[in-house]
């Protein structure tokens, strides 16, 4: 396998990992936010604290370019439009690039 390939190809793992803790991230404040799981608990605690460090830096760089997304109707979208930057960046560049042979 190529080298250049499979470097892309652990970036396009990375981001769809990041993927993941994006929406745990998202689906758990929801699930604090509505009183169904109680951050006191040890392990949500543990998952909360893990996710805000890898999430929360980059929703604030977006929340800070993009103020008025923070509070349409009570609603966060910064997430969303993570998901949609972090989608378009690995379909149109990480994967393509992680095809063994594939040239620009």
């Amino acid at each position: 396998m190529d080298v250049i390939a499979f470097i892309f190809y652990v970036l396009h793992s990375l981001a769809r990992l990041y993927v993941i803790v994006i929406l745990v991230h998202v689906i758990l404040s929801l699930l604090v936010a509505f009183n169904v799981v109680n951050t006191r608990n040890q392990f949500v605690a543990i998952v909360w604290s893990f996710t805000s460090r890898l999430v929360e830096p980059v929703l604030a760089y977006i929340r800070r370019w993009l103020p008025f997304l923070r509070n349409l109707g009570g609603f966060d979208l910064s997430p969303v439009i993570l998901l949609i930057l972090l989608h378009g960046i690995d379909n149109y560049f990480l994967y393509p690039m992680s095809i063994p042979g594939y040239s620009l």
